[in-house]
Order: C-alpha cells, then structure tokens, then sequence
C-alpha cells in the first residue's frame, strides 16, 4: 500500500510563491510518474502537472511558465513549485500516482491565494 502526503500549502499574496511537496512511503516515484491535481470550490479536479517516470512534464496551459514539477527519487518525495500565484489558483492540491493499474492519492493541502 503507498501513502501519499501533501504539505506546504497555505495563503500567499497574488505574486507569491509556494513550494508544495509529496513525500511518499515507498520508492514509487522513481518508476512512476507523478500527478498535480487541484480542486477549486464547486469546480471539478483538475491535472495540473505531470512527471512521467522518465522525467518528462506536461502542464496546463494556465501554470505553463509558472508551476515547475519536479521529484527527488533519493527522498521518495515529490514537488510542485508555484510561482506568480494568482487568485484563480486558489484550490486543494492533490498528488497522485500510480502503479500496477491502481490509483494512490494525498489527502490534499490547501492553497489560498489573496489578491
């Protein structure tokens, strides 16, 4: 079973920063790729960001310039860098991965962004 847990979320001026990460409980990252997902109030889940296990990325058009995954394969943990945060960002950030054709999901942090 693979755990995922979020965290460096918070609330951070429009222009502001944030750093989120995923630390996993096993080595997953290393063979799998990685998700960003967010979730706005009465809006649908979202891709953000993806990190194939490869190392390539893909991003929305809206965080394209802005949002940079990453992952750190000797730390079992997974990144998201936020930068240029605007107010529409505002939304529970997710991560996620997979492997053997199952689905593992954070619980999610929360990310404010006040204008």
């Amino acid at each position: 079973q693979v755990q995922l847990v979020e965290s460096g979320g918070g609330l951070v001026q429009a222009g502001g920063s944030l750093r989120l990460s995923c630390a996993a409980s096993t080595n997953i990252f290393s063979t799998n790729g990685a998700y960003w997902y967010r979730q706005a109030p009465v809006k649908q889940r979202e891709l953000v960001a993806h990190i194939a296990f490869a190392g390539s990325t893909t991003y929305i058009d809206s965080v394209k310039g802005r949002f940079t995954i990453s992952r750190d394969n000797a730390k079992d943990t997974g990144h998201l860098q936020m930068d240029s945060l605007k107010p529409e960002d505002k939304a529970v950030y997710y991560c996620k991965t997979t492997a053997l054709y199952r689905e593992y999901w954070g619980q999610g942090t929360q990310v404010t962004v006040s204008s």
